[in-house]
């Protein structure tokens, strides 16, 4: 990760494929999305380190990507937090240039990477709101996943307001795995589904399932075994998560 730090703002350096226009397309795609706001081609995001709610603005300025904080400079450490953060969430890490150098001798793939070039897999670097947000995508349509999940976010997560705009963050796993069936059918989730992620967010509360766990596996079929192990979690969203 390359960046630098000005204690009001800091500066991250992303590799050269990089498009955020295309990134707040994608961004964008749903009215409905509650954890991140679009402003006049910024994105507003609100994370939670240690027990600090942290809100920054993530902005393409002169080929850098600038993070300001609206209402105070968080601690260094925390700074740190948020840029590791955007850097996963954008997808930094992955090097695309051997992928577009493929992607060039393939008629399919050099006309669709032309066309999005930059645009990097959005991620989730929380582990607890990927499997969640895998799950409560199953069998329905994305715009009812989106409303399930502004009401799971509005019902048990964090919020933060500035400037008279309320700013949200995913529920935690340690509250939802006090929860009963009952909690989730008030919002429309089925009671197999609350199963689910009660039971996701009571792995992880006991220790069973952790990302860092995850990360140490060797390959992608034992952290996909890892996923499934879990009732509710298929092939599609081990993959997913």
């Amino acid at each position: 990760m390359k960046w630098n730090d000005y204690i009001s703002h800091m500066e991250i350096f992303p590799p050269k494929e990089f498009n955020f226009e295309e990134c707040l397309v994608f961004l964008g795609r749903s009215d409905q999305e509650i954890l991140h706001q679009i402003k006049e081609r910024s994105v507003y995001k609100l994370i939670k380190v240690k027990e600090s709610l942290i809100l920054f603005k993530i902005s393409f300025i002169d080929g850098s990507i600038t993070v300001e904080f609206p209402i105070h400079p968080p601690s260094f450490d925390s700074r740190i937090k948020v840029a590791e953060y955007v850097w996963e969430w954008f997808d930094l890490d992955q090097d695309l240039g051997e992928f577009y150098q493929i992607a060039r001798q393939d008629n399919i793939l050099k006309e669709l990477t032309e066309k999005y070039y930059g645009l990097r897999i959005i991620g989730i670097p929380d582990l607890f709101e990927a499997l969640v947000w895998a799950v409560t995508g199953q069998q329905i349509n994305l715009t009812f996943a989106y409303t399930l999940k502004k009401r799971f976010v509005e019902q048990f997560g964090e919020s933060l307001i500035f400037n008279e705009e309320t700013f949200w963050i995913f529920p935690s796993y340690e509250k939802i795995a006090t929860l009963g069936v009952e909690d989730f059918r008030k919002l429309q989730f089925t009671s197999r589904k609350a199963e689910y992620i009660i039971g996701i967010a009571k792995a992880m509360n006991n220790g069973e399932l952790t990302k860092a766990g995850l990360l140490q596996k060797q390959d992608y079929e034992q952290v996909q075994k890892s996923l499934m192990s879990l009732r509710g979690v298929g092939a599609w969203t081990a993959d997913y998560g």
